[in-house]
Parts: structure tokens; C-alpha cells; sequence
């Protein structure tokens, strides 16, 4: 019986927080993406006495190629170790975010949590009629006919937008298919919204499939594999910025803290 407690209180979870926008890095503005966490999902799956590794998350989506790398770096080490992955959606799991829920074996949510947006989008602006007001004549000189596609100072062609919308089917095709590739069944095909973009409250996201229960995460985890289970965040460590670039690194993270909430607040947030 001694032995059996010390076996039972070496037990871990791993969790990893998967938070923000999903984007490549550019410059000292960091997005959630496979470079920065890369490490930090190695290092989660590497844990001993291992009974699974956590997802949690709270993303309105941004990048589909580093939400698929992301998905698909978890899947590759869950298969590799025969370790299962369950999510625990938080506020919002969104289009990208939504993507790595899919990676996990199994999806928590409340009730309350925003789920869905299974899309791909596209925006900009165009100021071709304002530098016409301004009096500003555009000049562009490129070798190859489709190196200026979509300028914002150039009227809008249909061809570039036929172009651009056929990319974006390419992309909302992939996404589709990784969701019915790691739901599979569980998704309900009575309503037809399920591909178009549109989100749902974690209530209704359980009707259709989207996500299998609801419950908190360290509640979950505790139920499941005993009281005397160890829980262990593996998240990137905040970066310090030196005297010189401090106000250059407090523009770079203002900026991305109103992207962020400018993503958010399209869910209600």
C-alpha cells in the first residue's frame, strides 16, 4: 500500500498556455507561434511520470500556417509518447484558436466560452479616392504583372480579389478538414453554419460537437487522475528589455496589447 501512494503521488500533467494572438514574430512584437513555444511543448511532453499534457487556451486565431504547425508539433509528440492531450478552452477559442483545441484529444469549455469561427478572413483598406482628393499621384514600378496585387492605393481589381478569395478557399478547406479529421463523428451536420465562420457560446458548442464537456481545468484534471496529482506550466519566460530599447519594447507591446484586444472584442470580450 506504501508503495502504491508513492507511485500515486509522482503523477504530472503538463499544461501549456496558449494564449493571444496567433502570428509570427516581427521584431521585438511577439505573437503566439511554434518558435516561441516550441521548447515549452517539447519540454511538457517530456515530463516524467507523465499522465497528460493540458492545452490551455484562450485565442481569438491570427496565423493559420503557425496555428497549424502549432497543432500539428502537439499531435507529433501525443502519437510519438502515447500521451493523450485534453484542452480547456477559457474565455475564446476562435478560428486559430480553435484549430489547437482541435489537436487535443478531448475539449473543455464553459459555458460561456466563445467557440467556432471556422474561417478564413482577409482585410485592408483602400485610399485610392483619398489621394485623388489630396491630389497625390501613385507611383509603382514592378517587374511582373501581379507584384502589386491588392495595393491599397491602386482602385480594386476583380482579378486580384478572384485571387485572393481562391487562396482563402484553399485555406478554409485545410482548416475544415483538421476539424473533421480530429472530430470526426462528434460533430453534428444538422447545422450547416458549423463551416462558415460563425461562433457559438460553449452551451450550444456542446450540442454540435465542437467540444466534448464542460469543467474547469484544474478540476477536471483532479477528478480524473486523483487529488495527489502534479500540475506543471510550461509557458515561454517574459523577456526583459535593456535600458536602451525600454521605450522602443513598451511601443511594441502597446501595440500588440490593441490588436489583441481589438481581436477580442469581436467575440463580446
Amino acid at each position: 500500500m506504501g508503495l502504491l501512494s508513492i507511485f500515486r503521488k509522482s503523477q504530472n500533467v503538463s499544461v501549456i498556455p496558449l494564449n493571444g494572438i496567433i502570428a509570427p514574430n516581427m521584431g521585438r512584437r511577439k505573437g503566439l507561434n511554434l518558435n516561441e513555444i516550441d521548447k515549452n511543448i517539447e519540454d511538457a511532453f517530456s515530463a516524467k511520470n507523465l499522465k497528460a499534457v493540458a492545452l490551455q487556451i484562450n485565442s481569438p486565431g491570427g496565423s493559420p500556417v503557425q496555428s497549424e504547425m502549432i497543432s500539428k508539433r502537439i499531435r507529433s509528440l501525443s502519437e510519438k509518447k502515447s500521451i493523450p492531450v485534453i484542452a480547456f478552452v477559457e474565455d475564446v477559442a476562435a478560428s486559430g484558436g480553435y484549430w489547437l483545441a482541435c489537436s487535443a484529444d478531448e475539449i473543455f469549455a464553459s459555458k460561456a466560452s466563445i467557440i467556432g469561427s471556422i474561417g478564413v478572413v482577409s482585410s485592408g483598406f483602400g485610399f485610392d479616392k483619398a489621394i485623388q482628393k489630396l491630389g497625390v499621384e501613385r507611383r509603382l514600378y514592378t517587374s511582373g504583372d501581379n507584384k502589386a496585387i491588392l495595393d491599397p492605393f491602386l482602385p480594386e481589381n476583380k482579378d486580384d480579389v478572384k485571387r485572393l478569395k481562391g487562396i482563402q478557399k484553399e485555406l478554409h478547406n485545410q482548416f475544415i478538414s483538421f476539424v473533421k479529421s480530429r472530430r470526426g463523428s462528434k460533430i453534428t451536420n444538422e447545422n450547416k453554419e458549423i463551416f462558415t465562420g460563425a461562433f457559438w457560446s460553449g452551451e450550444k458548442s456542446l450540442e454540435l460537437g465542437l467540444i466534448d464537456s464542460f469543467g474547469e481545468m484544474k478540476a477536471v484534471l483532479k477528478d480524473r487522475f486523483g487529488e495527489n496529482l502534479k500540475i506543471k506550466e510550461f509557458a515561454p519566460k517574459k523577456k526583459l528589455f535593456g535600458f536602451g530599447s525600454l521605450l522602443s519594447g513598451a511601443l511594441d507591446m502597446l501595440i500588440n496589447k490593441v490588436e489583441e484586444r481589438s481581436a477580442f472584442n469581436k467575440f463580446g470580450l
